[in-house]
């Protein structure tokens, strides 16, 4: 399994449609995970960000099941175990997504916030921590 962090990342929900829309072209899966206000945030940014480019998503709350069937390729949702697709996690919280392991990849998104750059370690710690890990670090140069 490989986990990459993108860190010292200014726009968090920008990064995050930018990822998700090279993850349509790819043709790739993505659970999205975070905050119910993150999600509906980040649902109005997809449909705003590129306005030449749609990426195809929904919002699924709580404990509501969808198939990984259903025609979008990117599912924002604030429990990983509400979708059945296992493709790509995408982590926008602060904290380990319930249910990480069962994933072929995992992107953490860590802002330059000092508190998201805490947590970020934390969680990078936790991943480091597990055997068979392939650990990426994709910092974002600071402009000056």
């Amino acid at each position: 399994m490989q986990v990459e962090f993108h860190s010292n990342i200014a726009d968090k929900l920008n990064s995050a449609c930018r990822f998700l829309r090279k993850a349509q072209q790819a043709g790739a899966a993505v659970v999205v995970c975070a905050d119910q206000s993150t999600l509906d945030r980040l649902d109005v940014a997809l449909w705003t960000f590129d306005p030449l480019a749609f990426v195809a998503h929904t919002r699924v709350r709580g404990n509501e099941a969808l198939p990984s069937r259903a025609p979008v390729q990117a599912w924002l949702a604030d429990n990983s175990r509400s979708v059945s697709c296992r493709e790509v996690l995408l982590n926008l919280g602060p904290d380990m997504v319930e249910g990480w392991e069962e994933f072929a990849r995992v992107v953490e998104i860590v802002s330059a916030e000092p508190a998201d750059a805490i947590a970020g370690r934390g969680r990078w710690r936790e991943y480091s921590s597990r055997p068979g890990l392939a650990l990426i670090h994709q910092p974002r140069a600071t402009s000056t």
